[in-house]
């Protein structure tokens, strides 16, 4: 199943200001944080449970354009990424589900057994 979302970055968007003076370009990592903030509002996923595998920009997202963000499951835990402006591709991107560490039972001292005979 793909899911789907409409990202938004507005013209006066601050980010535009520095990136670049006279020719202005979405952020790599502003267009990366609406994906995930996305993915993990559409799933109920705490932000902090997503790392990012790896990540590729492929073209410019310019002021004012939307964004189509289509991500699908790739596996167990891992969530495949695709990021468009129109029909054209402009990032992917792979993240993993962190999942808590799981407990482990305390340790027992070596020679020592915990049942009894």
């Amino acid at each position: 199943m793909v899911d789907e979302a409409v990202l938004p970055f507005p013209a006066d968007h601050p980010a535009f200001c520095g990136h670049f003076p006279g020719n202005p370009v979405v952020p790599g990592a502003l267009l990366l944080d609406a994906g995930l903030a996305a993915v993990c509002a559409a799933r109920d996923i705490p932000y902090e449970d997503l790392s990012v595998d790896s990540a590729k920009f492929l073209d410019v997202v310019r002021p004012g354009q939307g964004v189509t963000l289509h991500w699908q499951d790739a596996g167990p835990d891992r969530i495949d990424l695709r990021f468009l402006v129109g029909d054209r591709l402009v990032a992917v991107a792979i993240v993993s589900l962190m999942r808590p560490a799981r407990v482990k039972a305390p340790s027992v001292p070596h020679g020592r057994s915990r049942r009894r005979v």
